[in-house]
């Protein structure tokens, strides 16, 4: 039996530290929009094609929605896309993408049928006023300052 143990913190940061921690969400949120984008103007451009009677296989080469493949497409764009991008950990930019595969994920397997529960929609562009600020760092302890960041008030 594997017994899977979670610890809650709670934050205390400076005004500079929760500025960086916001532009980590941030980062998050640009990278699962700037791919959404590139989803949705790949299946927009196919569906055009289809439109006009070409055939499927001289159509534009679908869009891999892999974790792997966006943030392969990712690392080749992302001077051009955010020239601010060095000043965020890769993992936030990582979670988005990985955010959205999840998600293009989820709504396929619901289009099919193969998804319990309820049907999921489509993906929608994240605001900065509805979405929520998350951020996931899953190579360890992220540090800003110099020090670790995170104060644990138990």
């Amino acid at each position: 039996m594997r017994v899977v143990q979670a610890y809650r913190f709670a934050l205390d940061p400076t005004t500079r530290q929760a500025a960086a921690l916001a532009s980590h969400c941030g980062a998050v949120r640009v990278a699962f929009n700037w791919g959404l984008a590139q989803v949705k103007a790949n299946l927009a451009q196919r569906e055009a094609e289809r439109s006009y009677g070409i055939p499927d296989d001289q159509l534009t080469p679908a869009l891999s929605w892999s974790m792997y493949s966006l943030r392969k497409r990712w690392n080749q764009v992302k001077h051009e896309i955010a020239p601010w991008w060095a000043g965020n950990s890769k993992e936030a930019y990582a979670c988005g993408l990985t955010r959205l595969a999840d998600a293009l994920a989820n709504w396929r397997d619901s289009q099919q049928g193969t998804r319990k529960g309820p049907t999921m929609g489509f993906p929608r562009f994240k605001t900065k006023r509805r979405a929520a600020r998350s951020v996931r760092f899953t190579t360890g302890t992220i540090r800003l300052d110099g020090h670790t960041t995170w104060c644990c008030r138990c």
